[in-house]
């Protein structure tokens, strides 16, 4: 993959793959909190993508009750996302999972976005490189 462009691929689509994901006491389940945002992520050896990461936005309705505002905030994380990307890269081999979920109550600005998402991506491949070494 060349480039910052978000592929196919890199989303995360299965739904028996995003319920692990939210599955209660699921089998190497891993959570991070950088407010505005929460990852949740997991180790996924046996997806047939050949992307390192493959991810979903998810923004409560609960959370943001106007479309518009939710359409925003999943365009703030996405872009914040495809920009991190690259200074976080994965170990060659790795197949990770993960799902970003906004918990704010409020519009947040891109700035604040773009700073929890350089933390959690710190903290995923941080987990990943560990997790490479035992």
């Amino acid at each position: 993959m060349k480039g910052l462009r978000l592929y196919k691929k890199e989303k995360l689509c299965s739904t028996v793959a995003i319920e692990q994901l939210f599955m209660r006491g699921g089998e190497g389940v891993q959570g991070a909190l950088a407010y505005p945002l929460r990852a949740v992520w997991r180790k996924n050896p046996r997806r047939s993508s050949d992307a390192p990461v493959a991810f979903v936005v998810s923004i409560p309705k609960k959370r943001l009750r106007h479309a518009v505002d939710r359409v925003q905030m999943r365009r703030r994380v996405r872009e914040a996302y495809r920009l991190a990307r690259p200074a976080y890269p994965m170990p060659d081999g790795t197949r990770v999972d993960v799902a970003f979920i906004y918990v704010a109550d409020k519009l947040c600005s891109y700035r604040s976005v773009e700073k929890a998402m350089a933390k959690l991506m710190t903290a995923i491949s941080g987990s990943q490189c560990k997790e490479g070494d035992e």
